[in-house]
C-alpha cells in the first residue's frame, strides 16, 4: 500500500494563507493594522491550544502539564533546524494539541495504574486519528503538513514500524518528526508509575540510539547540537506523568510506550 492511500480520505478545506486577513471593519474597529490583527490571532489560536492542551493533561492524570512540555521542546528544535517563524509556531501549537484526540478516550484506559489489555492498547492508539478528526474542519490548521496533521502522524516512526499509517521518512510531515522527538524525551524524562524518570544523558543517548529507525536522524542531530540550550536545567514535570503501561507482544513484560 503507497503512502497516498494511508492518507485520511475525508475532503480537506481550502487551503488558507498562513495569515488571513481580519474580517471585514474589525480591524479597523480596534484600532489596529492588518499585520496587528494577524499577530493578534496567532497570539489567541496559541492561547486557545494551550488550554485545550492542558485540559487533556487534567484527563490524563500521568500526564499533567506534559503537553506544556512538548510544545516547548518541539518549538526550540524547529528553531535549531532554521526553520522560519512562522512554521516554529505551527509546531508549538501542535505540540500543545498533539494528544487532543485523548479527549475522545475511556479515563479506565488513560487513569490505569498497570499494564494495559491488548484491547485497551488500541483504544490508546486511536487519539491521533481522533486529534486529527477534531482539528481538520479548522481551515487555518488543516493545511497539508499543518498542525491537524502532525497531530494524526505524531507517532508514525521514522523506518515505518509507527502508526496509524505506517509512513516512513519523508512521508511524515516534518513537524509531526519533532514532535515525536519532543514527546518521546518528555515521556522519558518525567517519573512514571513503575519507574523515575531517566538522566538527561541518559535519555540524549537513547534518542541517539534509535535515530533512523524510530526518530529522524536529522533531528536528533540538531537536539544534540543544542543540547545546551535545548535540554538546560530539564530533568522531571514536577509530578508524575507518562502513558500506561502497554504489555510488550509476546510477553507478560510491561513495556513503556512513547
Amino acid at each position: 500500500m503507497n503512502a497516498k492511500a494511508r492518507q485520511p480520505t475525508a475532503p480537506l478545506p481550502e487551503p488558507l494563507p498562513p495569515c488571513f486577513p481580519a474580517p471585514a471593519g474589525a480591524a479597523a474597529a480596534a484600532g489596529n493594522t492588518g499585520a496587528t490583527w494577524c499577530g493578534q490571532l496567532l497570539i489567541s489560536l496559541h492561547q486557545f491550544a494551550e488550554a485545550l492542551g492542558e485540559a487533556v493533561d487534567v484527563k490524563d492524570r500521568y500526564t499533567r502539564r506534559h503537553s506544556v512540555v512538548v510544545a516547548e521542546l518541539a518549538q526550540q528544535l524547529a528553531v535549531a533546524m532554521g526553520l522560519p517563524p512562522v512554521r516554529c509556531e505551527e509546531i508549538h501549537v501542535a505540540g500543545h494539541l498533539h494528544d487532543l484526540g485523548k479527549i475522545g478516550l475511556a479515563d479506565r484506559v488513560l487513569q490505569a495504574t498497570g499494564p494495559l489489555s491488548q484491547d485497551d492498547w488500541q483504544e490508546i492508539r486511536r487519539h491521533p486519528v481522533l486529534g486529527y478528526e477534531i482539528l481538520r474542519h479548522v481551515p487555518v490548521l488543516a493545511q497539508p503538513g499543518g498542525i491537524a496533521e502532525m497531530v494524526l502522524y505524531h507517532h508514525e516512526r521514522y523506518d515505518g514500524s509507527g502508526y496509524p499509517f505506517g509512513l516512513r521518512q519523508r512521508e511524515i510531515p516534518l513537524g509531526a518528526r519533532i514532535i515525536a522527538v519532543a514527546d518521546a524525551f518528555s515521556a522519558m524524562v518525567d517519573d512514571r508509575v513503575y519507574r523515575k524518570g531517566l538522566a538527561v544523558t541518559q535519555v540524549l543517548a537513547e534518542l541517539e540510539r534509535c535515530a533512523g529507525s524510530q526518530f529522524d536522524p536529522e533531528v536528533i542531530a540538531a537536539l544534540l547540537a543544542h543540547r545546551a540550550t535545548i535540554c538546560g536545567g530539564r530533568r522531571a514535570l514536577p509530578q508524575q506523568g507518562g502513558l500506561p503501561v502497554a504489555p510488550a507482544a509476546g510477553s507478560g513484560v510491561a513495556r513503556p510506550h512513547n
